[in-house]
């Protein structure tokens, strides 16, 4: 569970509700209409941009990303790659078959190791698999960013039309109000839908693709060296690369510390 995207709405959604209660009465800021405008608005022109079956795709699979994000090691994956390359230079690629592995792309690889895929085979398999993960990643972010986009510009189509209610009948003083708070709300509304979920969640869904991209491309090439039998060290210096500078710079230190 990521508890940096419940803690953030969290406090988002307490710090406005704490304005709002300490100004007034909260039934004041409930808006039917308002509501309407916003999110049916909202929902109407994003999936005008995309298609229907691939909105509520990508509202599942930001929901999933933002509230079970498991984040991976490339430290660890890369040490694991290690460790079976190890177990295939001492008991040959059928010892990766059926071995526990947490990670599912590393065991799918793994699997193709010991079935005796070819490498060719394997290689565009695993590619052709974080590919379209990107993808999903991608679109999601990219309806994320519409919604965001979509809601303070509906926010805004609600505002002119409360005015416009409000100046149509002015000689009516009962209507003003009523007018007004549509007009107040909606902006108000399409910014916390846009502020507080739909643009963050749009920038961890691009952020969590970057993640996922490196992921799965130190295990790919992990995999492959796998395939051709290659010293376990070799492998792990090679897939090092991928680690940022100041984790290569611990990983140097320990070991020499270690000699």
């Amino acid at each position: 569970m990521d508890i940096a995207t419940i803690a953030g709405i969290l406090a988002g959604s307490i710090v406005v509700g704490f304005a709002i209660m300490t100004g007034g009465d909260v039934g004041t800021f409930v808006n039917l209409p308002s509501m309407l405008i916003v999110i049916g608005g909202g929902f109407a022109a994003t999936v005008i941009r995309f298609p229907l079956k691939n909105v509520f795709q990508a509202l599942a699979l930001g929901g999933k990303v933002a509230f079970t994000h498991k984040s991976t090691d490339p430290r660890e994956m890369i040490d694991k790659i290690a460790e079976l390359a190890d177990k295939v230079r001492r008991e040959g690629p059928l010892a990766l078959d059926n071995l526990e592995i947490d990670d599912p792309f590393l065991k799918k690889g793994a699997q193709f190791v010991a079935d005796g895929y070819d490498p060719a085979f394997i290689q565009e398999s695993l590619e052709l698999e974080r590919d379209q993960n990107l993808a999903r990643l991608d679109e999601g972010q990219r309806i994320y960013k519409a919604i965001g986009d979509a809601a303070p510009a509906f926010g805004m189509i609600g505002t002119i039309v409360g005015l416009v209610q409000m100046l149509s009948n002015m000689e009516d003083p009962s209507t003003i109000g009523p007018a007004m708070a549509v007009a107040l709300l909606t902006t108000l509304y399409g910014a916390l839908i846009a502020n507080l979920i739909a643009l963050p969640l749009s920038d961890k869904l691009s952020t969590k693709g970057k993640i996922v991209d490196v992921a799965q491309t130190l295990t790919i090439d992990g995999v492959m060296q796998l395939s051709a039998g290659k010293n376990p060290n070799l492998i792990r210096e090679m897939l090092v690369a991928y680690l940022p500078e100041k984790t290569r710079l611990q990983m140097a230190t320990a070991e020499a510390a270690a000699t």
